[in-house]
């Protein structure tokens, strides 16, 4: 190959690398989509894809939630009620409209839940926890979890969660979270008084058999309770459907 054949293939190889280094660039400098998927990429880092979660830690799923439960737990947590540093140093400057388009977001996935672990606790111990989620104890005005969670255990539109498909960790660190103010919602909290009236065992027992549970299917919350709230309960809003 003379000189001139070799300058010309040299200048053709250059403009490729040329070409593909502008083609790299451009694509670097894409913006992101601007979806709400994207905004909250920083949530599922720790509550797991899509907000699914999983049987493992103390990350709650998010996806599926009742939207005005979620919402009020962001701002719950924005505004120093339920603390929980890293969360709040993610919200803080977040407007209540903003945290209402999150809430909503989550609340619209329609996701399965992971089947439940097998308990780790004798039968007894189950045997309580079902009789205290399902029938509480009147002597002491202690009531059933089903009163105000449903009767399937998945939560009431539009405030309240469900408790099954949630880890027994991150159930035990909640209900301790109560008792000792930690965590807190609007007043009057409602949640604090029940979980001051259970002792270490009850709360075991509890959230052993809840986190036993399989998810019913349809697993959605529902559209409201057959009674009212045997108590007020701060930011909560429901229909009471016979």
């Amino acid at each position: 190959m003379g000189a001139g054949g070799w300058l010309w293939r040299s200048l053709a190889l250059l403009g490729l690398a040329l070409v593909s280094v502008s083609q790299v660039g451009a694509q670097a400098v894409m913006p992101a989509p601007d979806s709400m998927a994207a905004r909250v990429l920083a949530c599922t880092a720790c509550h797991g894809p899509d907000g699914r979660a999983t049987p493992d830690g103390y990350f709650p799923r998010l996806a599926g939630k009742p939207e005005g439960y979620l919402y009020h737990q962001l701002l719950n947590i924005r505004d120093g009620r339920r603390r929980y540093p890293q969360m709040a140093g993610l919200l803080e400057h977040l407007s209540d409209a903003y945290l209402r388009e999150m809430a909503g977001y989550f609340a619209r996935l329609d996701l399965p839940y992971p089947a439940p672990r097998p308990p780790v606790v004798d039968t007894a111990t189950l045997t309580l926890g079902r009789r205290l989620v399902e029938q509480g104890d009147a002597q002491r005005r202690l009531p059933a979890c089903v009163q105000c969670h449903g009767a399937a255990m998945t939560g009431v539109a539009p405030d309240i969660p469900g408790l099954l498909g949630l880890p027994r960790d991150y159930l035990n660190s909640q209900l301790g979270a109560w008792q000792t103010g930690q965590r807190q919602a609007q007043s009057p909290d409602c949640m604090a008084a029940v979980a001051r009236l259970l002792s270490p065992e009850e709360v075991s027992a509890v959230t052993a058999w809840l986190a036993s549970q399989p998810l019913p299917k349809p697993s959605h919350a529902a559209a409201g309770l057959p009674k009212p709230l045997p108590a007020r309960c701060g930011g909560v809003s429901l229909e009471v459907k016979p």
